[in-house]
């Protein structure tokens, strides 16, 4: 009996296998790009067998940067990827039925090694795309190059990149993180015991979960005072009295040197008003404090003399407020009233 899986892990087994079916498609990664002549953003989705989203308008901006145009047959991995997928499907179902510990432990080893080795494929298949370039390119940088992130954000040239797993690559991580964990616990399961360990892996998956929400962080980042520069006006970063940061729901961050440049940012694209999960302005009165946009008390005065010429600061309550009006004549104003 002790070769056999527990009831939970069979579970698990089945809902993993038949998870996996998602993957074959569902976008499993993408890469968006950002830049001021492109409000709206590009986005290139990676599938298991085929890419997605603006691949011509991508490939346009490599030619004149000298990066490879993309194709789907110039990827091996397209024809190979939805045969492996599907192979951890059935290989998947077959340990479910066969119930034998030993069987679902080569899967959940197979697969791990197989993630560890798509990452590496993918990461080099970035460098290889983001350093090979045309010497005889439009518009060269000496020293640049131009590899996207391998997950997260990076600034290339005038363009944000952001690079994150789509639908199908959450899947493909949660069925992984799952995997793994039941693997452990059916390592340690001892014989004639039943799986009492079931709560601590759900309440180990769940510690997981919350570090995965934790570590996209919607909260302000500090600013780099004379080294950062302003996501709308591209001027470094110098006054701390000014400025702010807007966040989006993924957790990029866009750092401001004034109000004034926040708001126009905002009207640049509409739909940033209400797809953000926060924003932040710099405290006037106290140095490196941020206070929520919409809680804020702002003034606006000629006599600020703010960076962009917005000439408008955040204080965290109206006591500070009105102890800066005595020392500037300015106008109370709402947040809502910037924004409009």
């Amino acid at each position: 009996m002790n070769n056999r899986l527990s009831t939970a892990s069979r579970i698990i087994t089945w809902i993993c296998a038949l998870s996996l079916i998602g993957v074959l498609f569902l976008p499993i990664w993408r890469i968006e790009l950002s830049a001021p002549q492109y409000p709206e953003g590009l986005q290139l989705e990676i599938y298991a067998n085929r890419l997605g989203g603006n691949i011509d308008v991508v490939n346009g901006l490599n030619h004149y940067i000298g990066m490879r145009t993309l194709h789907e047959k110039d990827f091996f991995e397209f024809t190979l990827l939805p045969y492996i997928i599907g192979a951890f499907v059935v290989f998947g179902i077959a340990a479910a039925i066969v119930n034998r510990k030993w069987f679902f432990l080569i899967w959940v080893g197979c697969y791990l090694l197989f993630a560890l080795v798509a990452m590496i494929d993918f990461y080099h298949w970035e460098y290889n795309y983001g350093h090979n370039l045309d010497p005889s390119a439009p518009i060269q940088v000496p020293g640049m190059t131009y590899q996207p992130p391998l997950i997260g954000y990076k600034q290339l040239l005038n363009f944000g990149a952001w690079s994150v797993p789509g639908a199908g690559g959450w899947i493909f991580i949660g069925t992984g993180v799952l995997m793994a964990l039941f693997g452990f616990l059916e390592l340690r399961r001892k014989a004639n015991k039943s799986f009492t360990n079931v709560r601590t892996g759900l309440t180990t998956a769940a510690v997981i979960i919350v570090i995965c929400c934790t570590s996209c962080s919607t909260g302000p980042q500090p600013i780099k005072f004379g080294k950062d520069a302003c996501d709308f006006c591209k001027m470094t970063i110098l006054d701390q009295r000014f400025g702010g940061e807007v966040i989006t729901p993924k957790g990029k961050v866009y750092k401001f040197d004034d109000i004034h440049c926040i708001s126009s940012f905002l009207k640049s694209d509409p739909s940033l008003k209400t797809n953000v999960a926060g924003i932040y302005l710099l405290d006037y009165s106290t140095q490196n404090k941020f206070v929520p946009a919409n809680e804020s008390f702002l003034l606006q005065s000629n006599d600020l003399h703010s960076p962009m010429g917005g000439n408008t600061a955040a204080f965290n309550n109206e006591a500070n407020r009105e102890q800066a009006k005595q020392q500037v004549s300015g106008t109370n104003v709402q947040w809502n009233d910037i924004i409009q």
